[in-house]
């Protein structure tokens, strides 16, 4: 059977991104994403919203453009693939799990003046240097702790000019 794993989402950052390296020199990056949803309740008669939040790891030349050029509230879009974590909980013992992104491609949306800071108008991109290693990720600490990150493995395109 055929498998496909792809993740397209625009919203706005939840905290400003914290860039951290591997001991392999390689820069890793966790964003939150707001993402919403209206509609019209016909019951109502009142229009909803609704915000989901994501979890979304960037790694390579697209960390740390995140690092340099996005901040909280600031418009972006992610491209990338839906990934599992998986560990044992250090007080109870017990497993635990979270679904992220991992994130691809980046496409800074808006202009300067959205949210304090960024690129021109029109935005740009980068291209992550790839993806964490593919075993069911840290085993007794929570998936935020980069330092049990290997280096990514298989390594694709960088991009060295971040528009």
């Amino acid at each position: 059977m055929a498998s496909f794993n792809k993740v397209i989402l625009v919203g706005n950052l939840t905290r400003d991104p914290q860039v951290k390296y591997t001991t392999g020199g390689t820069a890793v990056t966790e964003i939150g994403l707001a993402v919403s949803r209206q509609w019209f309740d016909k019951q109502a008669n009142q229009k909803k919203e609704e915000t989901t939040f994501v979890d979304i790891t960037l790694w390579g030349r697209t960390a740390e453009i995140a690092g340099e050029y996005l901040a909280k509230g600031r418009p972006v879009l992610i491209e990338g693939r839906l990934q599992l974590d998986s560990w044992d909980d250090r007080e109870t013992g017990q497993k635990r799990s979270k679904l992220r992104v991992v994130g691809e491609n980046m496409t800074m949306l808006g202009s300067r003046g959205d949210s304090g800071g960024g690129a021109p108008a029109g935005g740009g991109g980068g291209r992550g240097a790839g993806a964490p290693r593919q075993d069911s990720g840290p085993t007794d600490q929570g998936p935020s702790d980069f330092g049990s990150y290997d280096e990514p493995s298989g390594g694709g395109p960088v991009d060295e000019v971040p528009f």
